[in-house]
């Protein structure tokens, strides 16, 4: 292999990860892992093609639109990156949200009277919703473990990142931390570590009750990748596997932990 290529190489796997950050809104999935982006493309001038799919012809513009604008987005940030081009293949607005997105326009820009206004609100939405799955997976998590009530609900934000934990209960503290700034705060140390989505503290008292709120939320988006899933496999054949392991639905939590809550 040549330098040229051994270069271009490693610059295409640079593409792979940050595209890897980027997440559909709805399912708080990244769009590596539900097998979105079917190819990427570096030139030697710096020059990024990313192709992708979604799971039906019909699926939301404007959550179609958001993901391959954040693609550009995240990608374009490589300092070496000259140009991005996000290609949305098999959709029913792929023309207009190819055009909007490498034109760098906005979704009400893009579509004009057709759309209902910008997207913000919508990704404001399910930022909180995400913020509520991650943190239940967590919270259910650490009182597996033993952990009591109270005593989570007095950490600050710094104290849960130095909370000790195995691997798996780690990676839960860390997806919570990205997300804990949607409500405010998340990124001040000293800040209660576990709020509601208003930002209000929770109370030890009614901590299962709250969890079984948040439970429904965590169903319902399991169910939708789930469905995604199944879609994207049923569209394209069994050859558009996601990249990673695929993620099994847990409608059900284990005995323990179901009793607990």
């Amino acid at each position: 292999m040549t330098i040229m290529a051994v270069a271009t190489d490693g610059r295409t796997a640079q593409v792979w990860a940050r595209l890897a950050s980027v997440i559909d809104p709805e399912l708080d999935e990244s769009v590596t892992e539900l097998g979105f982006v079917t190819s990427v493309g570096v030139d030697a001038g710096g020059q990024v093609r990313i192709d992708f799919r979604l799971p039906t012809y019909w699926c939301a513009a404007n959550f179609a639109f958001l993901m391959a604008d954040d693609m550009r987005i995240a990608v374009a940030a490589l300092p070496w990156v000259r140009k991005v081009t996000v290609g949305l293949g098999e959709h029913m607005y792929a023309d207009e949200i190819n055009r909007g997105v490498a034109a760098g326009l906005s979704f009400q820009a893009t579509f004009g009277s057709e759309a209902s206004g910008e997207l913000e609100e919508v990704r404001r939405t399910f930022m909180v919703k995400a913020f509520q799955r991650r943190q239940e997976a967590l919270l259910a998590y650490l009182l597996d473990h033993g952990h009591e009530p109270a005593a989570l609900l007095r950490l600050t934000v710094a104290d849960l990142a130095a909370l000790a934990c195995d691997s798996a209960g780690r990676r839960l503290v860390e997806r919570y931390l990205e997300r804990r700034p949607v409500v405010g705060a998340g990124t001040d140390a000293d800040a209660a570590a576990f709020v509601g989505e208003d930002g209000a503290l929770l109370d030890a008292g009614q901590i299962h009750a709250y969890l079984r709120g948040l439970r429904r939320v965590g169903v319902n988006a399991e169910f939708n990748s789930a469905l995604c899933r199944g879609l994207l496999a049923t569209r394209y054949g069994a050859g558009c596997a996601p990249q990673g392991e695929v993620k099994p639905v847990h409608f059900v939590r284990s005995i323990s932990a179901v009793r607990s809550i």
